[in-house]
């Protein structure tokens, strides 16, 4: 099924032919400046806004929201329109600005144990129009607060770089069409080579953040499953590729957890990574956020700040980031969707 932000600007107008040529103008203001359902389109004629939503409904049915953080957090949980698969939206708010971390596929295939997204395996990639509208109806939430919609990250379910045509589709539109600056734009990969390749030659000089969690591939192969097949060393050059061709800062994401990942040793060998890329590539650190798939727990905020600061005394730049939605599995590594979860046994 085409829903109603799976179409571009000359697919719309094409499905308009017949109406006035404004109409176009009066159906894309609606969706796209005032993020309104097409019901809600006052400015088309009632049996016009019947027929085009009856022809192309929106994707994503609400199941539900779940708040945190006294309402500056809130999670949506959608069925897909086109076969009920549940996925999962985070709408942020801070004091100045909010942010959007949508999911790119109903589920993920990478299987990193320690994210429940990857505990409980993969489904489908979503469309371009589904990753749009996960936005669309986030920046809807917004609007009616009188609030806009200022940042967004493909930190969701999924892997972006492995359903990277229909992530970059929807990039441009959300560029192009909502209007949201590319250099507000953040795509994470877990270490998908090919994928951070064809990212770096595409034209709009979005982020890149790199989930890397370990430094050495010993311990890398044990948490991220996919350096397995693009080990470090690289993914690293991968990574220097991105940086010839964009001069955007590399963020490394790294999940502290207690015992595993949190060492001296894995500080200093971090430090090293981050200082081989020019620029020096930034570093968030946030406490691993519990899931039921996964039996260790993420480092104390103590160690956390000894660990930030001992990869400062190292040379390398660090932010602690501050842990959202966590009591609702809203938090980094904490969306399934409500799926059942693969049990992982402890670390010895």
């Amino acid at each position: 099924m085409t829903s109603i932000h799976d179409l571009t600007r000359d697919q719309l107008a094409a499905a308009l032919e017949g109406e006035p040529a404004y109409r176009l103008n009066q159906l894309w203001e609606g969706l796209y400046r005032q993020f309104l359902p097409v019901s809600d389109v006052k400015t088309l004629p009632a049996a016009l806004r019947e027929r085009i939503s009856a022809t192309y409904a929106e994707a994503l049915v609400e199941v539900e929201r779940v708040q945190s953080d006294g309402g500056d957090t809130v999670k949506f949980l959608w069925n897909l329109v086109d076969g009920g698969h549940p996925i999962e939206t985070v709408l942020m708010y801070y004091r100045d600005r909010a942010t959007v971390c949508v999911s790119t596929q109903a589920g993920c295939a990478m299987a990193c144990g320690f994210c429940a997204t990857g505990q409980a395996g993969f489904t489908r990639h979503l469309t371009a129009g589904e990753i749009i509208e996960q936005v669309v109806r986030s920046a809807r939430e917004a609007r009616s607060l009188d609030r806009r919609i200022d940042n967004i990250v493909f930190m969701g379910m999924g892997e972006p770089l492995a359903n990277e045509e229909q992530v970059w589709q929807a990039v441009e539109r959300i560029h192009d069409d909502i209007g949201i600056s590319a250099r507000h734009l953040t795509i994470s990969t877990v270490g998908i080579v090919p994928g951070i390749g064809t990212l770096a030659r595409r034209p709009l000089p979005v982020n890149l953040a790199v989930s890397l969690h370990a430094a050495r591939n010993e311990l890398r192969d044990e948490l991220v499953p996919i350096n397995k097949r693009y080990p470090i060393e690289v993914l690293m050059n991968a990574c220097r590729e991105y940086l010839t061709e964009k001069n955007r800062r590399i963020t490394f994401e790294w999940a502290l957890i207690d015992g595993v990942n949190d060492t001296d040793r894995d500080a200093e060998e971090l430090a090293v990574l981050a200082r081989s890329l020019h620029p020096t590539a930034h570093i968030n650190l946030i406490p691993l956020n519990p899931t039921p798939g996964w039996p260790t727990k993420g480092s104390s905020k103590r160690r956390v700040a000894e660990f930030r600061d001992l990869l400062e005394r190292f040379g390398a730049n660090a932010t602690v980031r501050q842990n959202r939605g966590t009591d609702i599995a809203a938090a980094c590594g904490q969306l399934a969707a409500g799926q059942p979860v693969k049990l992982r046994r402890p670390r010895d």
